[in-house]
C-alpha cells in the first residue's frame, strides 16, 4: 500500500471534527526548499514504486535522535523506518534507519485520534540542527492576543504538487523532491490546526506524500514546527489540517522522547 495516497483511516476520522475534510498528506503551489529546512525528511520505502520514487511520507529531526512523522504513515507491526534528509532523495543518497514507534493510542477516540510517530536513531543525525518544538498552548495564547489570524505559516515535504486533471480523474506526480509553500490561519481546536491553501488567496499548501511533514510558524526560514500535516480536501486545493504539537496530548507523547519547552 502506498501510505503516501492512502489516508482513509485517519480521514474517517478527521472528517468529525474539521466538517467534511478528506484524504491528502504534498506540497502545493509551492518551491523547491533547497537547504533551508535540512531538519525536515522523508520516509523512504524498502523498494521502489512503479513511477521510480521512493518516499512516501514526510517528518522532521526534532533533536539528534529523533525524528517526528505521523503514525498512519506506518504499517501495522512496523518496528523499523528508513529516513533521508536529501533535498532531492536518488536511490544511493544517505539512508538511517530507526526504530518505528508509534502513539499507543493512535487510532483512538474521534476528537484525537493521536496520529503521531517517531523513528529513534541510535547515534545522532551528523550537522543538522533539529528544529524547535512550540511551548505549551502556544496557539492559543496567539489566538488570545489576536495574532493568530494574521500568522503566515510554512509547510514543508516531499509530496506531490497538485493534481492534474486527466480523463481518469485526478493524477499525483512524485518527484522525491523536499519543496516548501505559505499557508494562512484558517481555524484553531483542541488538538487542530487548519490551514487556508486557497490558490485563489494567494495560498499553498500540502498534498498526498507531506504526511507528517512540518508546519512551521514564520516565515520560509522558520524552525518553529507548531503542527504536522494529517489531512485536508481531496483535491489539495482548500485545506490543510495539522495536529497541533503545542496541546496537551501531543506533548504527552513528544516528551517521552525529547525535552520539551
Amino acid at each position: 500500500m502506498r501510505m503516501r495516497t492512502s489516508l482513509l483511516a485517519v480521514a474517517l476520522v478527521v472528517v468529525v471534527v474539521a466538517g467534511g475534510v478528506s484524504p491528502a498528506g504534498a506540497i502545493t503551489d509551492g518551491t523547491p526548499d533547497g537547504n533551508k529546512h535540512p531538519q525536515v525528511g522523508a520516509l523512504i520505502a524498502d523498494h521502489m514504486f512503479t513511477d521510480g520514487t521512493w518516499a512516501y511520507c514526510s517528518g522532521t529531526l526534532i533533536s539528534p535522535t529523533v525524528f517526528l512523522t505521523a503514525a498512519h504513515c506506518g504499517k501495522p507491526g512496523q518496528t523499523t523506518a528508513r529516513v533521508s534528509f536529501s533535498t532531492h532523495y536518488r536511490d544511493g543518497d544517505t539512508v538511517y534507519s530507526g526504530r518505528y514507534i508509534a502513539d499507543p493510542s493512535y487510532g483512538g477516540r474521534h476528537s484525537d485520534p493521536h496520529d503521531m510517530a517517531v523513528v529513534v536513531f541510535t547515534k545522532a543525525i551528523p550537522n543538522i540542527t533539529p528544529a524547535r518544538l512550540p511551548t505549551a498552548n502556544l496557539l492559543d495564547r496567539l489566538k488570545d492576543d489576536h495574532t493568530l489570524a494574521t500568522a503566515t505559516f510554512t509547510p514543508v515535504g516531499y509530496g506531490s504538487p497538485a493534481p492534474t486533471d486527466g480523463p481518469d480523474g485526478e493524477t499525483y506526480l512524485y518527484t522525491d523532491t523536499r519543496n516548501q509553500t505559505s499557508g494562512s490561519f484558517q481555524s484553531l481546536e483542541k488538538v487542530w490546526l487548519t490551514l487556508s491553501q486557497n490558490p485563489s488567496t494567494g495560498d499553498g499548501g500540502t498534498c498526498h506524500g507531506d504526511s507528517g511533514g512540518p508546519d512551521f510558524l514564520g516565515g520560509p526560514d522558520s524552525d518553529l514546527l507548531v503542527a504536522t500535516t494529517i489531512t485536508g480536501d481531496s483535491a489539495c486545493r482548500a485545506t490543510n489540517v495539522d495536529r497541533r504539537l503545542d496541546s496537551a496530548s501531543a506533548r504527552r507523547f513528544l516528551g517521552r522522547f525529547v525535552a520539551l519547552p
